[in-house]
């Protein structure tokens, strides 16, 4: 029996998600496609297509409109802006270009933002209305949530608190700017401090070339103290970063999400220590720190579902 059911997208530098989905959050198809195969956007969003009517073709659901999450998305705008990790550069009007092609009505914000409305409509944050979701993958990113709403700003671009400056004069940043907080609490900003450590303790052969934040978990369970000592240091600067951000919205939770939240046992001690430590008095005791209850796999799906789903709720 066909039902009603939302089209979400989810845009990344490498691969692009895409699955249908009903209003009670159950994803009814999904699939993959590689985003660096269409440097032409417009064979993109033909190929996509194309995917969605595959997905649909043997459960004929009645597909009311199109969610997408990207980098640099912009909702008010509806377009993909100057995102640095994308091979389509510039400005690219993407929902219109969606909605031109199959006629539905189309929303596209930022990824974090889409992931923080999939944890309010599908996750722990359904009764929760002031907090902030923060992902910790190659970059970090962020979405803020007060009074139930999300916070998009005049322009449609606020929560980046992964560009908050944490170190001036610190590492480069790909924004173009040094020392901000994605530089150092996400998954390539361990490995950076990894390195250093290594060369520190000289211990250069400790892990292989090209190791990744998994490898440092898996040396960290191991017992080894670099590693421990790598999450140590990522989560006193997190730490450090979310008591600022409190400042501004005074949430209820701050929820943790991506890659970096599955090495939570050694990431959480110093960052929950950083935080207290730095936290504005009138704040104590007042906040909640967890995990996202998104499943990784699903999160970029619920996501743009939410979004679309919240738009045509209006």
């Amino acid at each position: 029996m066909s039902k009603n059911a939302v089209i979400s997208i989810d845009i990344g530098g490498t691969n692009t998600k895409i699955g249908i989905v009903d209003f009670d959050g159950t994803i009814i198809n999904q699939t993959v496609i590689s985003t660096t195969d269409y440097p032409d956007i417009n064979i993109f969003v033909d190929t996509v297509i194309n995917e969605i009517s595959l997905l649909n073709k043997g459960n004929k659901n009645i597909l009311k409109g199109i969610g997408i999450g990207a980098p640099n998305g912009n909702i008010y705008s509806g377009s993909i802006e100057f995102a640095p990790n994308l091979i389509w550069k510039g400005i690219i009007p993407l929902a219109k270009m969606f909605t031109e092609k199959t006629k539905l009505l189309s929303v596209l914000t930022n990824d974090a933002n889409a992931a923080t409305i999939g944890e309010m409509k599908f996750g722990a944050a359904k009764n929760i209305k002031n907090f902030i979701f923060i992902t910790l993958g190659t970059g970090v990113g962020s979405g803020i949530v007060v009074d139930g709403k999300l916070v998009y700003g005049h322009d449609g671009l606020a929560g980046e608190i992964g560009h908050v400056i944490v170190f001036p004069d610190g590492r480069e940043c790909g924004c173009g700017r040094k020392g901000c907080l994605e530089m150092y609490a996400s998954v390539r900003g361990i490995c950076i401090t990894m390195k250093e450590l290594m060369q520190k303790y000289n211990q250069p052969k400790l892990l292989p070339l090209n190791f990744n934040s998994k490898d440092i978990f898996l040396l960290a369970e191991k017992g080894n103290k670099i590693a421990i000592e790598a999450f140590k240091i990522t989560g006193e600067i997190l730490g450090l970063a979310i008591a600022n951000s409190v400042a501004y919205t005074s949430p209820s939770d701050i929820f943790m999400f991506g890659g970096l939240a599955h090495a939570w046992e050694f990431l959480y001690p110093s960052t929950i220590d950083s935080f207290n430590n730095n936290l504005l008095k009138i704040y104590k005791n007042k906040i909640e720190i967890k995990k996202s209850e998104l499943k990784d796999s699903d999160a970029a799906i619920l996501g743009g579902a939410a979004i679309i789903i919240d738009k045509l709720s209006e």
